[in-house]
């Protein structure tokens, strides 16, 4: 039977409610509140469900899944009293479980920009006997200053760089969780402040968010091949020439496989983590898929990531176990391998071995002996740890095309 406590019971069996005070919260805060109008059996399943889309059909906001609810919420280390600042409202139902945790003597700021949704949201909330919960609608980039300075701040929303008017507001010994952009995917990461402006993760989980929107949001990252429903997202998209990289792909694939055979858990927590930290400098890495499941544009179906590079495109599917497909030399394949069996070498470091640093840029660039280094808005962003083969720092290429 589809009802909250059976959702619940899931994600103790997953071992994610292992704190009493979140356990206690998911089961005194019923879902289905705050999405009135979706089945039960959706509800109360572990999926994110859209609750808002653009004119496109993109979706704008969604309940997120409740298992990285439940991974986030753990980072953000809640206790009673907490003075906390939620960056995106969505239906309102991350900001009921953190009011529960908090208690009558803390409090729960939460934005969103959508006044529809807002509305939406604290009529949620009331109806769950939330109240206390401050719902503003707003631009979540500038944070929200009247309650400051804050214990935890939490976005609920993918964003390009952890910005400065959210330090600004949080205290100096606080805890702020973020879905942030690594290449071609999103970390959670939870990050503590240093005195001299630089914050640090240790703590970081794949996921995948809608981005923060409003007048601070995220670059374009995706790029379309052609009128095909082939998208690649990477920070690197610019790199990307869309005619030249069609040209190569209406060549016929050569099927090959690797060399060590990967699970899908291996391939998403180890090996691709791996692989984006020792990238060649001429090479680009990107996540794909095909968002039409009647079409198989090039051959090519379903999700997985890619290495580009010039005259040279390789596709992995995430659930191939290994199988690898690639279009012009053989270069793109072989730089697989190499990293592969780097990785193999390494023992098979883990995500949890990654860690994140974010430099304000006015200190200037730093010495980086081991990791990679991305530009972003206010801050410098390295990423290293023992996943590194060796030093190979982040530098702009050529474009990435088909000759």
């Amino acid at each position: 039977m589809a009802d909250n406590a059976a959702l619940v019971n899931a994600l103790k069996d997953a071992g994610l409610l292992t704190e009493p005070r979140l356990e206690r919260a998911f089961r005194a805060v019923p879902r289905h509140l705050f999405l009135p109008q979706v089945p039960p059996e959706q509800v109360y399943s572990d999926q994110a469900i859209a609750i808002k889309q653009g004119a496109d059909g993109t979706v704008i906001s969604s309940s997120s899944q409740p298992s990285m609810m439940a991974h986030m919420l753990n980072q953000l280390r809640l206790t009673e009293g907490c003075n906390v600042l939620e960056i995106g409202t969505g239906s309102g139902y991350n900001a009921a479980l953190m009011q529960h945790i908090v208690g009558d003597l803390g409090k729960v700021t939460t934005i969103e920009l959508d006044k529809e949704l807002a509305m939406h949201a604290e009529n949620h909330l009331a109806d769950a006997g939330m109240r206390a919960v401050n719902v503003v609608h707003g631009d979540g980039a500038l944070g929200y200053a009247p309650r400051a300075a804050y214990d935890r701040i939490i976005a609920s929303v993918g964003v390009w760089d952890v910005l400065k008017m959210w330090v600004r507001q949080l205290k100096p010994d606080g805890l702020l969780v973020a879905p942030i952009w690594w290449n071609a995917f999103q970390l959670s990461a939870a990050f503590t402040p240093s005195g001299d402006g630089t914050l640090t993760s240790r703590k970081n989980t794949l996921c995948n968010f809608v981005v923060l929107r409003g007048g601070i949001g995220t670059p374009s990252l995706s790029v379309r091949l052609g009128t095909t429903p082939l998208w690649l997202d990477s920070s690197e998209a610019a790199r990307i020439d869309t005619a030249r990289l069609h040209a190569l792909l209406s060549y016929d694939a050569e099927r090959e496989h690797l060399s060590v055979p990967l699970t899908f858990s291996e391939m998403w927590s180890s090996f691709i983590p791996y692989l984006v930290l020792n990238t060649p400098p001429d090479f680009v890495f990107a996540k794909y898929q095909v968002r039409d499941s009647e079409q198989h544009p090039y051959g090519i179906e379903g999700m997985g990531f890619a290495l580009l590079a010039r005259g040279s495109a390789c596709f992995i599917p995430l659930n191939g176990n290994g199988v690898i497909y690639y279009y012009g030399s053989a270069d793109s394949f072989m730089a697989t391998e190499d990293a592969l069996k780097g990785w193999n070498a390494a023992k098979r470091p883990k995500l949890d071995q990654l860690r994140l640093r974010l430099i304000p840029k006015e200190r200037g660039e730093p010495e980086i002996r081991a990791g990679k280094l991305y530009p972003r808005r206010d801050h410098l962003c390295t990423y290293g740890s023992r996943m590194r083969q060796h030093d190979r720092r982040l530098r702009t290429g050529d474009r990435i095309d088909g000759h």
